[in-house]
């Protein structure tokens, strides 16, 4: 899997966002608005739900072709051949998930604040890193808040593309752009709206334009 997909909008369907028969349904609006890429977020416990819902959503976003990683559990990546798994600290390490999953597999590791972390990571074998939260996220309101600068840094620093996360709006989504972000991953911006169609439109549409952020740039050089 090629990590050119790792660019513009991520969504994560997260079940605490999500009831469990909405799903495929709206998973696959937020495709049709833009999302490049999705991510099945299950942090409630128990195994039942995530193999039931996982197989359905893993149809849908491969008839919509749109990679999907896992979070956290590389088991059940690997079990239902899914593109990829998302590591957080307390996950397995990047190079025991890509022996699992093997070389075509998408990996990403959250590296919050830590931009050494990250660069250990990408050693590691890790596809991408994602850092935040950068703004107040009301789907982890106790998240480590992250610098928008760390983006410059890492992108001194790293060759993999990195992934921006927590608080993201359509309002504040360029100045992580314009500080090198190359996805932003996003929940209730598109899931505890209306049309995920719409909501997701609205975030894909800051991708199209070369150098529209020249201006939020200016804010960080």
């Amino acid at each position: 899997m090629s990590t050119a997909s790792i660019r513009g909008l991520y969504a994560i369907a997260d079940t605490r966002v999500l009831a469990a028969g909405e799903l495929p349904s709206r998973v696959a609006a937020a495709i049709a608005g833009g999302a490049r890429l999705v991510q099945y977020r299950h942090k409630d416990g128990g195994t039942e739900r995530p193999r039931n819902e996982v197989e359905d959503l893993l149809a849908t976003c491969r008839r919509l072709h749109a990679p999907l990683i896992i979070n956290d559990d590389v088991e059940l990546a690997a079990t239902l051949a899914a593109d990829g798994v998302h590591l957080g600290r307390d996950d397995t390490d990047p190079s025991a998930a890509r022996t699992r999953l093997g070389r075509r597999a998408i990996i990403g590791v959250s590296c919050y604040d830590d931009l050494d972390r990250a660069v250990e990571a990408q050693a590691a074998g890790a596809d991408y890193v994602a850092f935040g939260s950068f703004f107040a996220s009301t789907t982890k309101p106790e998240a480590v808040r992250a610098p928008i600068e760390l983006l410059q840094q890492a992108r001194k620093r790293l060759t993999i593309p990195l992934v921006a996360i927590g608080g993201i709006t359509v309002h504040n989504a360029a100045r992580l752009l314009a500080a090198g972000a190359d996805a932003i991953a996003v929940i209730s911006g598109i899931f505890t709206e209306d049309d995920p169609c719409v909501a997701a439109r609205r975030y894909s549409t800051l991708f199209e334009t070369p150098g529209k952020h020249a201006t939020s740039a200016a804010l960080y050089t």
